[in-house]
């Protein structure tokens, strides 16, 4: 009866007979990075042994032809060829693992190199949850992750395919697909946002609080009456950024966002251009916006506060936020 590993002993196997592993949840690989790896495999070998299963397949003349499926080291069998070695080390796992294990196993491997994209180790779990029907607290017991980790993992491929792109490309960060989720069902304002994130390079943190803003938006818009709703809109595409009108019984306030001290700069100068504006409009010729403004006799008293986006000590990662 053979062992997990055949006698704990290392082989050699030609490059040519090891096959790829079916279940390898590693879609994306870094071509440089596998240009630099075979460097060194040209230069000092293989480090660390793949492993590999054994089979043995019978021809049709009778005879008995071996060949191995690759568990674990996809990048050092790339590596390895692009470095024209011939042979490789392995460990020769027992053929009796099931697909579950294989890819459990191929799973394992690459978490515990920590350099699996998110959308790929999303993809790997998809995997167990459709082909193995494995619960989301019997995958996170395998990886030793929790179940939460599972499911907001799985979460991420919710998102369209270009912002998945994005994620495996490092143009926005696993962090920033949480927030981009909240707006799920939302598409014109979650592209919005991730056009935002993209051409702004904003942080986390920033990404999350205009979600949350936007999430509540439309509870807040209920309650605010239909000429202040334009008004708000008028103002946010005049200034360029987002502005919140909060009214009370007697005025409101004015909530203008600004990310760094240009945008302020810019927001004094179009306020600094918009008083020859009014002064035209005082002398006969209409303002943009006055057509927003009511005529009543009353002089609104109008607070406005320049919201500055800074950091404070809520988890934006508490598992009671994001999991499902």
């Amino acid at each position: 009866m053979t062992s997990e590993f055949y006698n704990n002993s290392i082989f050699w196997v030609e490059v040519g007979r090891i096959q790829p592993n079916p279940f390898q949840p590693r879609k994306e690989f870094d071509q440089d990075a596998l240009q630099s790896l075979s460097e060194s495999i040209r230069q000092y070998g293989i480090l660390q042994p793949l492993v590999v299963t054994r089979k043995e397949i019978e021809r049709p003349d009778g005879g008995i032809t071996v060949e191995y499926e690759l568990i674990a080291g996809e990048r050092r069998l790339r590596a390895s060829k692009m470095a024209n070695v011939s042979q490789v080390p392995v460990l020769i796992r027992s053929s009796e693992d099931s697909d579950n294990v294989k890819l459990e196993l191929a799973i394992i491997e690459n978490l515990q190199r920590e350099d699996l994209n998110p959308v790929d180790r999303a993809l790997a779990f998809r995997q167990l949850v459709d082909n193995f029907k494995l619960k989301h607290s019997e995958i996170a017991n395998k990886v030793g992750k929790s179940r939460e980790y599972v499911s907001n993992s799985l979460r991420i491929l919710a998102l369209p395919d270009d912002m998945q792109k994005a994620v495996i490309g490092g143009v926005i960060t696993e962090g920033h697909t949480r927030p981009l989720l909240m707006l799920s069902g939302r598409e014109e304002q979650q592209v919005a946002l991730f056009m935002e994130i993209s051409e702004r390079s904003l942080t986390v943190r920033e990404t999350e609080k205009i979600a949350r803003s936007i999430a509540t938006d439309r509870a807040r818009k209920q309650d605010l009456p239909t000429d202040m709703e334009l008004l708000e809109r008028a103002l946010t595409e005049h200034l360029g950024t987002r502005v919140q009108i909060e009214t009370r019984k007697n005025g409101g306030k004015v909530h203008i966002d600004f990310f760094v001290q240009n945008d302020i700069e810019r927001l004094l100068n179009i306020v600094s251009s918009s008083e020859s504006i009014s002064s035209k409009s005082d002398a006969g010729i209409p303002s943009p916006l006055s057509k927003f403004v009511t005529n009543s006799q009353e002089e609104p008293v109008i607070e406005v506060e320049v919201v500055e986006e800074e950091d404070d000590d809520e988890d934006l990662y508490s598992l009671s936020n994001f999991a499902v």
